[in-house]
């Protein structure tokens, strides 16, 4: 350690312009690298989505589930297999131990399904294959409302939806609450019999229409071009003047014995915003990339997009933003800026008043060398900044600068008996370096174990000692090489301390004389030399110490949690109800709830948003008894009551709702896990399990 002490003292430029080239870096990749919410954890589930229209559960175990299980159950590293069969299909999910390769899993799972589709019924749809994954949640959710035609309203929504998709950071875009087109075709027997045909035949011409023919090529001797019957619909005059039958000169269309009409789908979700229609659109990035510049990209996307509507457009309709997680993110890193200005203010102060100025500016700058060195290396791994990051990087304030002070102070001290700065940096550096290693070290053997904690909660946990020991290690770094290098190159002369006549008594051999130093060093060493005089009533006291903290914690503690309880920033309600009830009813009982969470919005103005979502999306996996969903943005926490409270009122006011259960959510810290008790039933005969969980 000496030998590279002495190397980066003697060639003081060159550690300078490292330090000076890692800044830089650091700084560059603070700038660069993507943020995001949580950690990109790869949660360990994959699951199948089987759909054959009108098929009841029985069936459905017994023609999809099974199949399918007899082939996945061979696919490597599955830990478990669920499977449940509901009216009109099944699903079927795999969990893998942590730490899977995704890729190869859901490689796996496809080519295991197609080797089991051609024992599945006929009719089933193609199976829709699924990863879970915290990317895939949405990052903002783009509100269309207005008083303006639903036609026009969706055709905005979907050229929206096409532009946002072709951002590179974006994964995917979904429509809530929106209904696909679709023409009507309204047969009339009476003219239809009057024409002599039938029914039947206007239904098999509309059948046998709308294809394109491919009709082969023609070869000319010249040149070679396809030949294809055009026979798609283009709009709905098409429709209209399709011919049902013809009889020399005389045509019989279809717009002849009917009445064709543009007109919607039966809707399968409805979505509104504080309580007003509107079609949401649900915006997903891509993993790895940076949350604020996603959002901050979709937002002036949609601004754009805005300008180029007509006036009235412009004018009737409402954008609104929600479930921003990129505000949560910019919060945290201004915290992380506050922490640590303040914490280079606080040590300078301390230093500035025990050292001096130079020995502060000197501690100053190894916070945000080591804090930019650690960011450099998180970024050369390919990792991002996540809240788990921001909590290791605030943990690390108070730790990586304990070398820097120690070495300083020792500099300073031996400057303070005559030695020159070049000396008394490199002595410090050589004699403290193996007590600031160990130091460093036993912190970091505290937290290296958290890099093997198995499982989600492990993926999840292990970026706070990668942080701590990218960051520590710098701070190590920082003390040992480049603020002795800088000390030695600031300092010209030697220095007399301010507080000399310590240094002298420290540093010169009076040890016999420290009764006479003053100040709270004085203090100090008056209270040490008490100490010292009667180990065997520290230690004893010690011991007390320990027992009655302990005793203490169990009368008067609140006992322990995985993760701290914290104030959420959205609250979700998700409605239950049980039955076999259409879209609408389900919109009618959700639409009950909402007006009572809108009712205690007038009352007392805490809700920022009010999103609110009837049915599921295509792609959701929440269970089969909900039906609807609303989340609600809270207002700043200095506005508003406590969630808890907000959730227990809302509770009482939509607890009296007969038919539905309103189960009121709050988002919760720390990495997914489920409920603290589950209790699973399994049976060969499916008739017990329901008498079984009833008792």
């Amino acid at each position: 350690m000496s030998f590279i002490i002495d190397s980066a003292l003697g060639h003081a430029r060159t550690v300078l312009a490292t330090l000076l080239l890692v800044l830089i870096s650091g700084t560059y990749a603070y700038v660069q690298i993507a943020k995001e919410a949580e950690p990109n954890v790869n949660i360990p589930i994959i699951y199948v989505i089987l759909s054959y229209d009108g098929i009841s559960p029985e069936d459905a175990e017994r023609l999809l589930i099974r199949p399918v299980e007899q082939e996945l159950r061979s696919i490597e590293g599955v830990k478990e297999m669920r499977a449940t069969g509901f009216e009109g299909g099944a699903n079927v999910t795999l969990e893998f131990e942590a730490g899977f390769n995704a890729h190869v899993a859901i490689a796996d799972v496809r080519e295991k399904m197609d080797l089991v589709k051609p024992e599945l019924p006929d009719g089933t749809e193609e199976p829709e294959i699924h990863e879970v994954n915290f990317s895939l949640f949405p990052v903002v959710v783009v509100t269309l409302s207005g008083s303006v035609p639903e036609r026009a309203l969706m055709k905005i929504g979907k050229e929206l939806k096409d532009r946002i998709e072709s951002l590179s950071e974006i994964l995917g875009v979904q429509i809530a609450g929106k209904r696909d087109e679709l023409v009507e075709i309204l047969i009339d027997p009476i003219k239809v019999e009057s024409y002599g045909l039938s029914v039947i035949d206007a239904v098999n011409a509309v059948r046998n229409s709308n294809l394109l023919v491919a009709a082969g090529a023609q070869d000319t001797g010249r040149g070679r071009f396809s030949l294809k019957v055009p026979g798609l619909f283009e709009n709905v005059l098409d429709v209209v003047n399709m011919p049902i039958s013809v009889d020399g000169d005389a045509v019989v269309t279809l717009g002849d014995i009917g009445t064709i009409r543009r007109g919607f789908k039966d809707p399968k979700t409805y979505a509104r915003v504080n309580g007003e229609n509107a079609l949401a659109l649900e915006v997903t990035k891509r993993t790895g990339e940076n949350i604020i510049d996603t959002v901050a990209s979709v937002r002036n996307l949609v601004e754009e997009e805005r300008q180029s509507w007509p006036r009235i457009m412009r004018q009737s309709v409402e954008i609104g933003f929600s479930n921003d997680r990129s505000g949560k993110i910019q919060n945290m890193l201004r915290d992380l800026q506050n922490s640590v200005i303040a914490a280079i203010l606080l040590v300078m102060i301390v230093v500035v008043w025990v050292l001096g100025v130079r020995s502060a500016a000197l501690v100053g700058i190894a916070i945000p060398g080591s804090f930019l060195t650690g960011i450099l290396v998180l970024s050369t791994a390919g990792l991002t900044i996540n809240i788990v990051v921001l909590f290791a990087l605030i943990l690390a304030v108070g730790m990586l600068v304990d070398g820097a002070i120690v070495v300083t102070e020792y500099a300073d001290r031996q400057m303070g008996v005559g030695e020159s700065p070049s000396v008394a940096y490199g002595l410090a550096a050589k004699r403290m370096s193996w007590p600031i290693i160990t130091s460093t070290a036993t912190t970091l053997a505290a937290f290296l174990p958290l890099m093997f904690w198995p499982g989600v909660v492990g993926e999840f946990m292990k970026f706070l000692p990668l942080t701590l020991i990218a960051t520590l290690s710098a701070s190590l770094a920082m003390a040992l090489i480049f603020v002795p290098t800088l000390g030695s190159a600031m300092t010209k002369r030697p220095t007399t301390s301010a507080n000399s006549n310590t240094v002298q008594y420290l540093a010169g051999g009076k040890e016999g004389r420290l009764g006479e130093v003053r100040g709270f060093t004085g203090i100090y060493l008056k209270f040490l030399s008490f100490a010292l005089r009667h180990p065997a009533k520290v230690l004893v006291l010690a011991v007390l110490v320990l027992a009655i903290v302990q005793a203490a914690y169990a009368g008067f503690g609140r006992g322990v949690e995985f993760f701290p309880k914290v104030e959420p920033e959205r609250v979700k309600l998700q409605i239950r109800a049980r039955g076999n009830l259409a879209v609408n009813e389900k919109d009618k009982l959700v639409r009950e709830v909402e007006a009572r969470v809108l009712d205690l919005d007038a009352e007392r103005d805490e809700f920022a948003a009010v999103y609110t979502r009837t049915g599921t999306l295509q792609e959701s996996k929440e269970a089969e008894d909900i039906i609807g969903n609303i989340d609600i943005e809270l207002a700043g926490w200095w506005l508003r009551r406590k969630a808890d409270i907000i959730l227990a009122d809302l509770s009482d006011r939509t607890g009296n709702i007969a038919g539905i259960i309103v189960d009121a959510r709050q988002q919760k810290a720390g990495p997914p896990i489920g409920k603290a008790v589950q209790v699973q039933l399994a049976s060969r005969n499916p008739k017990l399990l329901e008498g079984a969980v009833i008792k």
